[in-house]
């Protein structure tokens, strides 16, 4: 940082103190951003379960000193976040538009952007930590795409339903005189009462990274040296970005537009797996073998010379499992101190927990838990259990929303020709009539009980063949399905006529009797 800069940043902090320049400790402290500061610092919470990021263990130890260690835990939150992930968008989906220009115009910004798989990336954060959004941009002439979490998004009002006024932040980090410096950018999005979208564009230094700190010019940063204050656009129909959240309601905060992470609701159960993980591992720790020596074994004796020499050791030298015993020696011997480990109980135990966090983020039982047919694939758990199929389908919902404002954003910067340095738009047509699709691939996600009451009916119809409705119902291979159905085929199988049938007239030997009693009959055809 040069000398002019430095005696700016004096004068400005000067300012500050008089009141002449805006200051903030958190971007909620602006007057237009309309939401409680509790829901940030429960978002905080969340990410710190995400970051699997938790207090020291404090205890005591033998000798009554006070000692910490870090807590052995499981990172359920990301487990979860990253299941659900990956069965509700990964690469093998699709975002169809019914404009052939704005198709291909969202397909080169899918792959210069890595769409399809940074969405899934940014899926799991959004789901663990309740909110998330895109945000589409100019540079370089080109439309990118800006990712963001929860705790970087503001709404500017407490509709609960649309969130089409907000703030979002983005913070970088430099180094100034040897310490660290951090800036925070805040673009407010809002409309105006003439229908005018503005951009204002706010930059804020500070010294900590827990305080935004002082409003400075925008060219103070020189990435951001060519960034305007404020940018109004005329003609747009939605906001800049894209903004999805969790499904079903925020019940910490009623007014809130924003979503719920995994372990808003689930904390106590989180914290009861990672207690029981954590004394598992102590457990075990505790558990390795100990064996207690008289302490003469292991002390020092007096040599005729006078000095102490320490006795001989009997064992091993590289062992740490004996504990020296103090007492008369005839009665000491060598014991085996092992505690036994207590296995079973602790995976009784962590089954029931994550047998309950299961249902509480919405997953099938068996995602984490051993069911009697053992752990379960993702495919299996959805396709066998409805609970997953419920949950995956709420978010869908979600995504294929903001996938659909995403797109008219896009079309929307493409229109606004003074984005580019040619003057020119990128895109021309009316974004609100463009239609779009979201492929999911939802090949595998099928409900069980649904497939196979609509395949019986497709069979009973005699649309589908027997042997398809057992290879996609039983998932059986083709050998497997023939073997069967030869098999349903022998036991339902007629019984064949009976021989005494002929007792009752019409077998063979009841039409030879008849002849016996007529020879004119039976000899009326020969003529020797």
């Amino acid at each position: 940082m040069n000398i002019i800069s430095t005696i700016r940043n004096l004068f400005r902090k000067g300012g500050v103190k008089l009141g002449m320049v805006n200051s903030l400790s958190r971007v909620t402290d602006d007057p237009r951003v309309a939401i409680s500061s509790d829901e940030y610092d429960r978002i905080a919470i969340a990410k710190k379960y995400y970051a699997d990021d938790f207090d020291y263990i404090h205890y005591r130890n033998t000798y009554g000193q006070e000692c910490k260690r870090v807590l052995s835990s499981i990172n359920v939150t990301k487990l979860a976040a990253r299941r659900l992930a990956s069965i509700i968008f990964n690469e093998q989906c699709k975002v169809v538009i019914d404009d052939d220009s704005a198709q291909a115009l969202f397909d080169d910004i899918a792959k210069d952007e890595s769409f399809y798989t940074t969405l899934e990336e940014y899926l799991e954060k959004w789901i663990a930590l309740g909110s998330g959004a895109i945000r589409p941009y100019v540079q370089d002439d080109k439309i990118k795409l800006a990712w963001i979490i929860a705790d970087q998004f503001y709404p500017l009002e407490s509709n609960t339903n649309e969130v089409n006024n907000a703030c979002i932040s983005s913070q970088t980090v430099k180094s100034e005189n040897g310490k660290q410096v951090y800036y925070t950018l805040l673009e407010f999005h809002q409309w105006q009462d003439d229908g005018t979208y503005s951009i204002t564009n706010e930059l804020y230094r500070s010294e900590s990274p827990d305080i935004i700190g002082d409003n400075v010019p925008l060219n103070t940063l020189s990435e951001y040296a060519d960034l305007l204050p404020q940018v109004n656009l005329l003609g747009l129909k939605e906001p800049l970005f894209a903004f999805f959240k969790t499904p079903g309601a925020n019940n910490q905060s009623i007014e809130s537009p924003l979503g719920l992470g995994l372990v808003d609701n689930s904390k106590n159960t989180v914290d009861a797996i990672n207690r029981t993980h954590d004394q598992f591992v102590w457990d075990v720790k505790m558990g390795k073998r100990r064996v207690a020596v008289p302490a003469e074994m292991l002390g020092s004796v007096r040599t005729m010379q006078g000095q102490d020499e320490m006795h001989p050791k009997m064992f091993d030298s590289e062992q740490d499992v004996y504990e020296a015993m103090y007492g008369d020696t005839d009665q000491l011997k060598i014991t085996d101190l092992t505690t036994e480990i207590r296995t079973q109980q602790y995976q009784d135990a962590m089954n029931f927990f994550l047998s309950e966090f299961e249902n509480e983020v919405g997953l099938s039982q068996g995602t984490f838990t051993n069911t009697p047919n053992g752990l379960q694939t993702a495919t299996e758990v959805v396709s066998n259990n409805s609970m997953t199929y419920q949950t995956r389908s709420s978010y869908l919902t979600q995504v294929e929303k903001m996938i659909q404002s995403l797109v008219v954003s896009i079309l929307e910067v493409a229109q606004a020709g003074q984005l580019f340095s040619s003057g020119q738009s990128q895109w021309s047509g009316d974004p609100s009539k463009v239609a779009v699709r979201v492929d999911f691939n939802d090949g595998v996600f099928v409900d069980r009980n649904a497939q196979a009451q609509q395949d019986m009916q497709a069979m009973t119809n005699k649309v589908m063949p027997r042997i398809e409705f057992l290879k996609r119902n039983y998932d059986l291979d083709d050998e497997t399905a023939q073997k069967w159905l030869d098999q349903v085929d022998n036991e339902t199988e007629m019984p064949a006529p009976l021989a005494e049938s002929g007792v009752f007239g019409g077998g063979e030997d009841n039409g030879a009797a008849n002849n016996d009693n007529g020879g004119d009959a039976t000899t009326s055809g020969t003529d020797d």
